[in-house]
C-alpha cells in the first residue's frame, strides 16, 4: 500500500482512508472536541498525508505511527490557528492504546510549574513543542522559524537547566 500511496494512487488513498479515518477521527475529536471541526481537521490531515507521503520512511517507523503524528499535529495546528487551547481532560496517568504509549500528566506532578518558572520562555517554548506536543526538532524549528541547530542548542540548554533545577530541589528536599 505504501508504494501505491507514494505513487499517488487514488485506490491506495481510498483504502488508507477507509482503514484509518475512524481511528484518526477519534484522536482528533479528543483534541478538538467538536465533531464538525474534527471532520474538517481530518480532511486537512489527509491532504497533508497526500502531499507529504514521500516523507514517510518505513525504516524509521510504521505508517500508522506516522499517520498519527501528522494527524495530531494537524489538530494542534488547527487549535493554534483558531486560538483555542486543547480541552483534553486526562487522568493523572494512563495508557493510550491507540498511541501505544504510557504517559503521565506532568502538570499534576509539578513539572510544568518548574519548567515555567525556571526556564527562559524561548527554552520553554522549545521544550513544550518537543516534549508536550510531540514535534520533531525539525518541525519545531520550522514552527518557530529558527535554524535546526538553534533548536538543538536550546533543547540541550533547557534540559541541563531542568536537570539542575530538579537536582537542587532534591537536595533541598533531603536537607
Amino acid at each position: 500500500m505504501i508504494d501505491g500511496l507514494k505513487s499517488h494512487s487514488r485506490v491506495a488513498y481510498r483504502e488508507l482512508y477507509d482503514r484509518y479515518a475512524p481511528t484518526l477521527l477519534s484522536v482528533i475529536t479528543k483534541i478538538v472536541e467538536d465533531e464538525t471541526e474534527a471532520q474538517d481537521v481530518l480532511q486537512d490531515a489527509f491532504v497533508k498525508i497526500w502531499k507529504n507521503i514521500h516523507r514517510h520512511d518505513s525504516d524509521k517507523g510504521r505508517l500508522y505511527t506516522w499517520l498519527l503524528h501528522v494527524t495530531r499535529n494537524t489538530a494542534y495546528d488547527y487549535l493554534r490557528a483558531h486560538k483555542k487551547a486543547p480541552q483534553i481532560e486526562l487522568p493523572l496517568e494512563g495508557y493510550l492504546p491507540e498511541m501505544g504509549m504510557v504517559w503521565t500528566n506532568t502538570g499534576s506532578i509539578g513539572f510544568s510549574d518548574a519548567v515555567n518558572t525556571n526556564l527562559d520562555p524561548k527554552y520553554w517554548q522549545v521544550i513544550d513543542l518537543l516534549y508536550f506536543q510531540g514535534y520533531t526538532q525539525q518541525e519545531a524549528a520550522e514552527q518557530l522559524n529558527l535554524p535546526l541547530g538553534t533548536v538543538k542548542s536550546w533543547t540541550r540548554i533547557a534540559l541541563i537547566k531542568l536537570r539542575q533545577t530538579f537536582h537542587n530541589d532534591q537536595v533541598a528536599f533531603l536537607c
